[in-house]
This record gives C-alpha cells, sequence and structure tokens, in this order.
C-alpha cells in the first residue's frame, strides 16, 4: 500500500509541476499540430496522402514528446537535487522510475492523437483498426519515454540532454520508414533501420491504419516491448551505478 501511496504521490506531483503547466500544455499541443499541419499541407488534402503520412506523424509526436520532456525533468531533477530526496521514498528504484517516467507515457499517447483528430476533419478513417493503433501508440510511447530515460541519466546538463536526444531522433526521423519506405533506401541504410525502435513502431501503426507494413504486427508488439525493457533495465542500471553511491 505504502509503494502504490508513493507511486500516486510521485506522479502526480510531475503532473502538477511539469506536465500540466499551461507553457508545457500549449507545447504539447502546438508542437503535435505543428507537424500535421505541414505534412498535411505538403501532401494535399487527398484522403489516400494524409492517411499514408499519419502514422509518421503520429509517431514523431510521440518521440519529440516524450524524450523533450523526459530527458529536461529528469535532468533538471538531478541538478537541483530534488531526485536525491525522491530515492527516500518508501518504495524500490524501479518502481520509482515507473512513476518518474508514467507522465511522459501519458503525455505521449495524448500527443499522438492530435495529429488523429485534425485528420477526422478532413478525412475518412473508418476501416481503422483502433485497438492496434491504441497498443502501438502505448507501446511507442513507453519505448520513447524510456529512451529519453536512458538519455537522462547519460547526461549531466538540461542542454546536453537535448543535445543527445537529437543523436537519435533525427536518423530516426529519416531510416524508420516514417515517410521514405524502408525498402526504398539505400541497401547499405536498411540494416541501420532494423535495429530503431521506431521503425517497429511506424510498421505497427502503418499496419493498423493502412494495412501495408512490412514486417509481422506480432513482431513489431514484440520488439517494442524488448526495447523498453532493454532501455529501461540499462538506464536502472545505470542510476544505480552514478547516482547512487
Amino acid at each position: 500500500m505504502n509503494s502504490l501511496v508513493a507511486f500516486w504521490s510521485i506522479l502526480m506531483k510531475d503532473m502538477k509541476n511539469y506536465y500540466l503547466k499551461p507553457p508545457n500544455i500549449s507545447w504539447g499541443i502546438i508542437f503535435p499540430i505543428s507537424w500535421t499541419l505541414m505534412f498535411f499541407v505538403r501532401s494535399g488534402s487527398g484522403e489516400v496522402d494524409i492517411r499514408s503520412i499519419l502514422p509518421g506523424v503520429m509517431s514523431l509526436s510521440i518521440l519529440f514528446g516524450t524524450t523533450s520532456m523526459l530527458a529536461v525533468t529528469i535532468t533538471f531533477e538531478r541538478k537541483s537535487r530534488s531526485f536525491e530526496r525522491l530515492l527516500l521514498s518508501p518504495i524500490s528504484l524501479k518502481l520509482l522510475m515507473l512513476a518518474k517516467t508514467t507522465g511522459a507515457i501519458l503525455f505521449g499517447i495524448i500527443n499522438a492523437f492530435i495529429p488523429v483528430i485534425l485528420a477526422l476533419l478532413i478525412v475518412d478513417l473508418s476501416g481503422i483498426f483502433w485497438l492496434a493503433v491504441l497498443a502501438g501508440v502505448a507501446l511507442i510511447a513507453i519505448t520513447s519515454t524510456f529512451l529519453g530515460l536512458f538519455i537522462a541519466v547519460a547526461v549531466n546538463e538540461v542542454f546536453e540532454a537535448q543535445t543527445f536526444s537529437n543523436f537519435f531522433r533525427f536518423p530516426m526521423m529519416f531510416l524508420c520508414g516514417l515517410f521514405i519506405p524502408i525498402e526504398n533506401l539505400p541497401v547499405f541504410l536498411r540494416p541501420i533501420s532494423f535495429i530503431l525502435p521506431l521503425t517497429y513502431g511506424a510498421d505497427a501503426l502503418k499496419q493498423s491504419i493502412n494495412g501495408n507494413g512490412i514486417i509481422v504486427p506480432w513482431l513489431n508488439f514484440l520488439t517494442l516491448l524488448g526495447f523498453a525493457f532493454l532501455l529501461f533495465t540499462i538506464s536502472t542500471r545505470n542510476i544505480k551505478k552514478k547516482w547512487i553511491y
């Protein structure tokens, strides 16, 4: 019971201090809207065009929203030494980090559906397997959040977190099949695509929305779970090694 209370208290603290602040709410809304409008205008108003880029826009909204928020908040709390006080809470380190990351996961899921709402105003989205979309969005949000945690543990300053985040984010934009099909990439770049987690998330959304993914659906979900577990495990071990003396 104490663990659940501590988990909930940490989550609510983060929601109040970070995710529900007006600037962050507005940024969380404006950012995916900007991505969506940019790609929707470029693709035209055709239903086929918009549905084809929707998985990519959703994936980018999650990736940038989760990694930006979490990498900054964790780094800031460590810098201000408030993270050390959290270590006194009556829960394990893994549960503590789950509490610290749940807010970012929820933030990413909400970001993902802003492009969907805009698309609904323009085109017909019937025939979409919404349950699979929700599962894919949740797994992308979890994996991206744990990537942000991995980045935050690896740096000391907020500006370093943002710079290091781009080291992962920009290759994913161009190599994960978000807007350029993987089969159209140069042969020597394709193996890199399949070691990036967003490749499997974007493919899962393509399968669910347009039915044109290239990877077996169950493999997408299983691989995302594997990436999430690996990133979380590495991050918690690094926290024990670097932050807990």
